[in-house]
């Protein structure tokens, strides 16, 4: 005689399908909201036109952070241009090294958290939870050799001069200034490196992996803020819609 089948309690199933049909809505509603929210590329200014002069600039990403390795001449002089002498000014303060690396965070959890061992839950609830946002910095590391940090987690990108100098231009606006200067806010994390107070509140809704797409889409990269929320996210964004390597 075949065995019969036992079936799963009418409650049972109807939980299941339920449940399939709530991560469906789910995913649809989450994806319906990256469309929304995605920002619009400048065409005038990215991709570059052929034969165009062009600056190499890098995302760098590990689990949770991301920030921008930027040549650092090209960042002086497009300083210089857009009139931005505080960003000058940090420029020569790392005149030795060919690159800077910059990332900015929660002034709290960016200096007490350097790697995943170190990380703290109660201040990364915090930083990503106050309401009304967290005071946040910049760091600064001035990089001798750029190819160390190549690899996995690194998009290379090359931009337009113009598009450049927008993103130096929204770069020197993130500093906050005190009687014209960069506030220093101690030593940093590593290698030849300096902490700075920023302009801009932490939170979840703005946090490390938004500000550095924001500063690629001053420079006319379009960009994914819900997809840009994580650094792998970010790093896919620029893969999909930028045409990043």
């Amino acid at each position: 005689m075949a065995r019969r089948r036992r079936l799963l309690p009418r409650s049972v199933r109807y939980a299941a399908s339920l449940g399939l049909v709530l991560a469906a809505g789910l995913g649809l509603g989450l994806v319906l909201a990256a469309w929304l929210t995605a920002k619009a590329g400048d065409p005038a200014l990215y991709p570059p036109a052929p034969g165009a002069e062009t600056v190499t600039v890098r995302l760098v990403a590990n689990a949770w952070h991301s920030g921008l390795l930027l040549p650092r001449e090209a960042l002086a002089r497009a300083a210089a241009e857009a009139g931005a002498g505080a960003l000058v000014g940090v420029t020569e303060r790392f005149g030795a090294y060919p690159a800077l690396e910059i990332g900015w965070g929660d002034a709290g959890f960016y200096r007490a958290v350097p790697t995943l061992a170190a990380l703290d839950w109660r201040l990364a609830l915090a930083a990503l939870f106050t309401p009304g946002g967290r005071p946040a910095v910049l760091h600064v590391v001035g990089i001798a050799d750029e190819d160390a940090l190549r690899g996995a987690g690194t998009v290379t990108l090359h931009l337009s001069r113009a598009g450049f100098g927008r993103l130096a231009a929204a770069l020197a606006a993130a500093f906050t200034l005190r009687d014209g200067r960069p506030v220093e806010a101690g030593p940093g994390l590593y290698g030849p490196s300096l902490f700075y107070e920023a302009e801009g509140r932490f939170g979840l809704l703005h946090v490390c992996n938004h500000w550095s797409a924001g500063l690629l889409h001053a420079a006319g990269l379009p960009v994914t803020p819900l997809l840009d929320t994580l650094p792998r996210g970010l790093v896919l964004d620029l893969a999909w819609r930028a045409g990043a390597p």
